[in-house]
């Protein structure tokens, strides 16, 4: 016995979570309340997906002890001497000592910590930060009523359970029972968002990765996507410009001296430098009116500010990322006809020199044009029989004789020949594989496109709370619905067995048979049905019918969005080249001066005065220099961006972090430059601080 490999499992789950969350958060600007609190929800999650096998292992040792002291009783009980018994159970390599007492305190910080999480902390930390009170009182009011649908669904699934067992004969309310009502209103919850995200997710995983293995067709499913994407950016920027102008004039309404000039100052807090300047520099049309706004009208303003600004800074960065990958997919078009096998990137990117070693032009051509596409079709057949696999356990998992359960299956061989690593691993992929269907298609729905995940720290706060929220909800639940697809949970199968630690933390249902006999046995068949629909797209067939638009491939639609985002994509590159044109030739100038000498001259000559030659030679410079920088005007527009970012780790190689505006808008009509604008470097995270407003 060691608590070596429990130790280690929490250790990896505490460095994966830490990862993921500086990949994907930003510790420098974020408030470290908010930082925490995501790191927690994500750990603790983690931590149930990485700690369950080991439950799992050590509950299959404790169901065969059991099982051998049984035969050797019932032996015992015939023959009436006392035998030893002719075989013991081996202990697997990952037992701790006292399982009962360390995996019951673990699971019971873990999830009631979660349940505090998910619904309490996160719920309202996320509505105060959108809150446009300008009182900590306000902020508060206004995120409870912003979390009443949350707390009303989850009050009213209570409500029922309560209701039910009050009009139920001789069952008394008592402490345990309460409790286990609680947890299973939220895993009732999560069960039924949880079939729904699955019942996508593990036919669209597969598919998603056996597409991308196609670089053809997943260069144009990123057409229409930018297509779609720039619609969205066109409508957050009109919605900026709209909030602009009302709090101009708010400004010109409300002088300095006037009590509501703080509240005012406030909301110019959240509106970065460059947009101000814009506000500032624009006007105001003839019948807007010029009133003095109420407090009310004040707290909707600074809500529809705090709004439309993270609107505005998601449609950017998703723009940054997408216009990026599109370049990568036509620049591997591009090489895969290439004959000196080495990969030629439209716009380089500089590397170090370890980089450039082990990952040269040869090897990323082999990789991206000939060696990842079968890897990616290798991934989506395991994949497809994964999800294969999944939804037949789920179909069939409540049939215990004869068992159907494919991994219920797996486990019963792996205890024959005591092999609990095998049991920890299948575990640990079928909850990891579950988890990732779940997790990542909470980010891809429509409806839910308030809420992203970036790379290069480009998450923000809004989001990365409401991803913690989802984790400890869908968690729990998800890991409870694994437990009854390998018939670990006695009171789904309907026979006596052992159980694990975990679940006896989580509590049954027993008290409330209209979920245990019905709901949580019968509802995760849905899955099936949703699979189904998900397989012949119905889902994206009945959208596009009602006017939304979908890749469906063979309609005349989406082969005009196609052509509009490949058109998008054409005027994102030539204006990107511009910029690395106007790099390239300050560079190649700046070189040419050092190496002939005439910067050092031309230093010396700015302090020498004594001869009128020296003076014009330095006119000439300067104007060669102005006509340089005219050229180079966009990255000076983009060094102001970045400052009003606030952001100052980030460098000027980050593809992210920048936008790429030129001056020369000759090539495009005066009407459509609004919506191709790509500086995403303007509009910038809320202030640090939570508590700022106050």
């Amino acid at each position: 016995m060691s608590l070596a490999p429990l130790l280690t499992e929490v250790v990896l789950a505490f460095c994966l979570a830490v990862t993921l969350l500086y990949k994907y958060g930003n510790i420098y600007r974020h408030h470290p309340i908010v930082t925490l609190s995501v790191l927690v929800a994500w750990y603790f999650s983690l931590l149930i997906i990485f700690v369950l096998p080991l439950d799992v292992s050590s509950t299959v040792f404790r169901q065969c002890v059991e099982q051998s002291l049984g035969n050797l009783s019932l032996i015992n009980s015939f023959k009436n001497t006392t035998v030893k018994p002719t075989h013991e159970c081996r202990e697997p390599w990952s037992m701790v000592p006292s399982p009962e007492n360390v995996y019951q305190n673990l699971w019971r910080i873990v999830y009631w910590t979660s349940q505090c999480l998910t619904w309490l902390v996160l719920p309202l930390m996320q509505s105060y930060i959108k809150a446009g009170d300008f009182t900590i009182r306000g902020k508060l009011k206004s995120a409870l009523i912003d979390n009443a649908i949350y707390y009303g669904s989850y009050l009213f699934i209570c409500g029922v359970l309560l209701i039910y067992i009050a009009l139920k004969p001789g069952i008394d309310l008592d402490g345990p029972k309460i409790k286990a009502i609680a947890s299973s209103a939220s895993n009732t919850w999560g069960l039924f968002l949880l079939v729904l995200l699955l019942g996508y997710a593990l036919v669209e995983v597969p598919r998603g990765l056996w597409n991308a293995s196609k670089p053809g067709y997943t260069l144009h499913y990123s057409y229409f996507k930018a297509a779609k994407l720039s619609i969205d950016k066109y409508e957050a920027e009109e919605n900026v410009d709209d909030v602009l102008e009302s709090l101009q004039a708010a400004n010109l309404a409300i002088n300095p001296g006037h009590p509501f000039h703080r509240y005012l100052e406030t909301i110019f807090q959240k509106v970065p430098a460059e947009l101000r300047d814009r506000m500032n520099r624009r006007q105001l049309p003839e019948d807007t009116p010029i009133d003095v706004p109420s407090e009310k009208a004040l707290i909707r303003l600074h809500r529809n500010t705090i709004k439309s600004l993270q609107t505005l800074q998601r449609t950017e960065t998703q723009w940054g990322i997408l216009v990026d990958s599109i370049f990568d997919l036509e620049d591997i078009a591009r090489n895969q006809i290439s004959h000196d096998k080495k990969f030629k990137p439209t716009f380089p990117v500089q590397h170090s020199l370890l980089q450039r070693i082990l990952y040269n032009s040869t090897i990323e051509w082999y990789w991206k044009c000939f060696i990842k596409s079968y890897v990616q079709k290798v991934a989506a057949v395991s994949a497809a029989t994964l999800s294969a696999a999944v939804v037949w356990s789920e179909v069939t998992f409540f049939n215990k004789s004869p068992v159907l359960s494919l991994f219920a299956q797996f486990v019963n061989l792996a205890k024959v020949k005591y092999d609990y690593f095998t049991i920890e691993i299948l575990s640990t992929m079928v909850i990891a594989y579950l988890c990732y269907c779940a997790y990542s298609t909470v980010l891809k729905i429509r409806v839910l496109n308030l809420y992203y995940l970036a790379p290069h720290h480009q998450t923000n706060e809004y989001s990365l709370i409401f991803s913690g929220m989802m984790l400890c909800r869908l968690t729990p639940p998800m890991c409870l619905n694994f437990l009854s697809l390998i018939h670990m949970d006695s009171h789904i199968i309907k026979t006596q067995v052992m159980e694990t630690q975990y679940t006896q933390v989580m509590g049954h249902m027993d008290v409330i048979k209209i979920i245990s006999d019905g709901f949580n046995i019968y509802f995760p068949m849905a899955i099936l049905a949703f699979c189904l629909a998900t397989y012949f797209s119905l889902g994206s067939r009945l959208l596009s019918i009602l006017g939304f638009q979908q890749f469906l491939g063979d309609d005349e639609f989406t082969t005009d969005l196609v052509e509009e985002g490949r058109e998008l994509i054409k005027r994102e590159k030539r204006k990107r080249q511009r910029v690395e044109d106007a790099i390239s030739r300050r560079r190649e100038f700046q070189e040419r001066l050092t190496n002939t000498g005439n910067l050092s001259r031309y230093r010396t000559s700015r302090q020498s005065t004594d001869t009128v030659r020296s003076l014009k030679r330095d006119e000439s410079i300067e104007s060669v220099r102005a006509g340089l920088l005219r050229d180079f005007e966009p990255m000076s527009e983009y060094s102001g961006g970045a400052q009003s970012f606030g952001n100052e780790n980030y460098g000027a190689n980050d593809r992210y972090d920048h936008g790429f505006q030129v001056d020369d808008y000759s090539d495009y009509p005066q009407d459509t430059l609004r919506t191709f604008s790509t500086n995403s470097s303007r509009v910038g995270p809320p202030p640090r601080g939570l508590f700022d407003d106050i």
